[in-house]
């Protein structure tokens, strides 16, 4: 394909963002008298976004709107104070961005993270590349699976989406790939499993960072 740009999921394909979330949801829990859960559920139940994390999260018997309203209210606050605890750049990915801007490649960013949090972990830990557009979670606009994000952030880019490479970590970044007319990739270092990535549609898997720069001829 001739690849004009890419565009990334944040939470586990550039940052490992597993522990501060897992850390927070705890105390949203904790706060409410319910069970927390372990880092392993965590990585089963992050990528649809924070109401959907809320929900996965909380025993069936509790998940009430008003619960699921309140457990997503303290995972906020505990989050907007502790986003940046644990969290960091996987390895290699400073390099691989580094190769992939200077090959000329659009970078962007496209999360189910709420708007101001993939903005302000974009800015945190990614401030020294240019990126076309950063887009998480915002009212109007549908969530991952739904190409809405991914096409709105080709056409800020001026390029077709057949030019278009999508990396991501989750079933759902494969899924909004194909959806917008993508090229889906997935990466092994996120969390979720290499064979979950394959079933949904990933046209390639990376091993690590480095080999996104085959795909591009970078």
């Amino acid at each position: 394909m001739s690849c004009k740009a890419v565009i990334f999921d944040l939470d586990g394909t550039l940052l490992d963002t597993l522990e501060d979330i897992g850390d927070c949801m705890n105390h949203a829990l904790a706060g409410m008298g319910l069970a927390t859960r372990s880092r392993e559920d965590y990585r089963c139940f992050i990528g649809g976004g924070a109401a959907a994390l809320a929900c996965r999260v909380l025993p069936e018997s509790e998940q009430s709107e008003e619960t699921i309203s309140a457990c997503l209210e303290r995972f906020r606050r505990q989050y907007a104070r502790r986003w940046n605890r644990a969290t960091r750049p996987y390895e290699g990915i400073p390099e691989m961005l580094d190769r992939v801007a200077m090959a000329g490649i659009k970078l962007s960013v496209h999360s189910n993270k709420p708007h101001e949090f993939a903005v302000k972990c974009v800015r945190n830990y990614f401030g020294r590349w240019q990126f076309v557009k950063i887009l998480g979670q915002r009212d109007g606009l549908p969530d991952k699976p739904h190409p809405a994000g991914a096409l709105e952030i080709a056409r800020c880019a001026g390029v077709l989406p057949s030019e278009v490479i999508y990396v991501g970590d989750t079933p759902v970044d494969m899924k909004t790939a194909r959806a917008a007319g993508m090229y889906p990739v997935g990466v092994q270092w996120g969390f979720r499993s290499r064979q979950e990535l394959k079933d949904n549609g990933a046209g390639a898997i990376l091993g690590k960072p480095a080999e996104l720069l085959e795909l591009i001829g970078g």
